[in-house]
């Protein structure tokens, strides 16, 4: 799914988001639960005001998940298998989701790294992204 110059852009994106991925992923949770308030029905134990720390402190998670999987581009199912597992058996989160996050996080990047953030690595970070998400629903069939 992910050519060489698509794990190429990656990497070299993922530097750039370095020293501010923990921000990013707790701003992509705070535009999911906005743009799509129906997703905040997987957290009810959590506040999911801006600013809380339960929010920020799944960013983080959301964020470190992310790099796993950039560290693992060869084999991304092995890298998030864990949290296939998590999703699917425990959570139960709709799969869904993971396209809406998806979303979420690349207006994000779009506007933190502005004209840093080009056509080609917007592409190549979707296709990603897809691939992140499918390994994330592969539990639920």
């Amino acid at each position: 799914m992910l050519s060489a110059d698509d794990k190429k852009i990656i990497a070299q994106l993922w530097e750039k988001v370095a020293g501010h991925q923990d921000e990013f992923g707790n701003e992509a949770l705070q535009r999911m639960f906005v743009t799509y308030p129906q997703t905040k029905t997987y957290f009810p134990h959590f506040d999911v005001h801006p600013g809380s720390e339960q929010v920020r402190s799944h960013g983080k998670k959301v964020a470190a998940a992310l790099g796993n999987a950039v560290k693992s581009l060869d084999n991304i199912s092995q890298a998030l298998s864990e949290l296939s597992n998590l999703h699917a058996y425990n959570l139960r989160v709709d799969p869904a989701n993971f396209k809406l996050l998806s979303q979420c996080f690349q207006a994000v990047l779009a506007v933190h790294l502005g004209k840093d953030y080009t056509p080609e690595m917007h592409a190549a970070f979707d296709k990603f992204l897809s691939a992140v998400a499918a390994v994330l629903a592969e539990k639920y069939r």
